[in-house]
């Protein structure tokens, strides 16, 4: 019989409208994680700065993150929240260490089940994605739910947070991308 997987907490960065496979991944996963994510309406941004908003969700939620998981529908890649976690998760403070970081393409996103266009992702983590020993890896939601499977692509995200640099070099989205998502985003 196998070693277990460890117990890994971690942070679900996602599109609210996608919320249903969040929920889903969360209870799927069970005793298997420990869910460190941010909820509709935890944090109220009307009126804070920006930088007051990325540093509320880096100190009160993925401090205590070993991994962040990027759950990828058809409109993620727009998401200014997503990407300021994820620029938050792979960033190492004195505060936080950095996190692992997978990402999981949703049965909903236009590449589900084929090979995975960059431009259909999140910016940040489409860099994280590159070379030969990419930071982050890249996985389709499962048709058939084995949440020892994916505790291992958690696990081995955990690993390999200390090994490969994360490329975190990207201007930080200062609104929602609005362009039609088969566009794509620019530079």
């Amino acid at each position: 019989m196998g070693k277990k997987t460890p117990r890994h907490r971690v942070f679900i960065s996602f599109h609210e409208k996608d919320i249903k496979y969040k929920d889903k991944f969360v209870r799927m996963m069970g005793k298997r994680i420990v869910d460190r994510s941010v909820d509709t309406g935890n944090i109220d941004d009307t009126g804070l700065k920006t930088a007051t908003v990325r540093q509320k969700i880096r100190d009160d939620y993925i401090r205590d993150a070993s991994v962040t998981i990027v759950l990828i529908g058809p409109q993620t890649w727009q998401r200014k929240h997503v990407d300021w976690e994820l620029g938050s998760s792979i960033r190492r403070t004195k505060k936080n260490s950095r996190c692992g970081l997978v990402g999981i393409l949703l049965p909903n996103h236009p590449n589900y089940g084929k090979k995975h266009n960059p431009r259909l992702m999140p910016p940040r983590l489409a860099d994280n994605c590159k070379g030969e020993d990419p930071y982050a890896l890249i996985y389709d939601w499962p048709k058939r739910w084995a949440p020892a499977r994916v505790a291992r692509w958690i696990h081995r995200a955990f690993v390999r947070r200390d090994g490969t640099q994360p490329t975190n070099s990207r201007k930080p989205f200062g609104r929602n991308r609005t362009r039609d998502y088969r566009k794509g985003w620019q530079n």
